[in-house]
């Protein structure tokens, strides 16, 4: 599937959706699509593009992400969708086939600079250490009323 966003103001080159999930923000060390406006957050929302949909989820930006005007917290993107993060507006463009590799590219780093974060090392969901004994001084009991 190919998804754009089209800058309705102000012109610009559009912004092609090529991940699965692409965050949006302000933080361009962290962020898939960057736009440095000062009423972006650092972490303003993500894109999610599964079964030739468009979904978005906001990430408690200052500023809000509407979809034709209502604010969301999430939902679902149509093509013609009017999306704006804080007050910067795009149209949503969404059709059939793949992305073009090279000038789709070209569109994609005139905006962003993807960053590869490291992986984080799993965390351990149960201790290794054996259970300390305790006696029955330390457990007490809350009596049901």
């Amino acid at each position: 599937m190919r998804a754009h966003l089209i800058p309705i103001k102000g012109g610009g080159r559009p912004i092609q959706i090529t991940r699965d999930v692409t965050l949006v923000g302000r933080q361009d060390n962290l962020c898939d699509i960057c736009l440095e406006k000062s009423s972006i957050s650092k972490m303003h929302c993500l894109i999610v593009r599964t079964d030739g949909l468009l979904f978005i989820r906001d990430l408690g930006s200052t500023n809000g992400t509407k979809v034709n005007g209502q604010r969301v917290v999430r939902g679902a993107l149509l093509p013609g969708d009017e999306l704006a993060f804080a007050g910067e507006k795009f149209r949503v463009e969404m059709g059939p086939g793949e992305p073009d590799s090279e000038s789709d590219a070209e569109v994609q780093n005139a905006y962003t600079e993807v960053i590869h974060l490291p992986q984080r090392e799993p965390e351990e969901r149960f201790s290794t250490h054996s259970p300390s004994k305790t006696s029955d001084s330390d457990v007490r009991f809350m009596d049901a009323d």
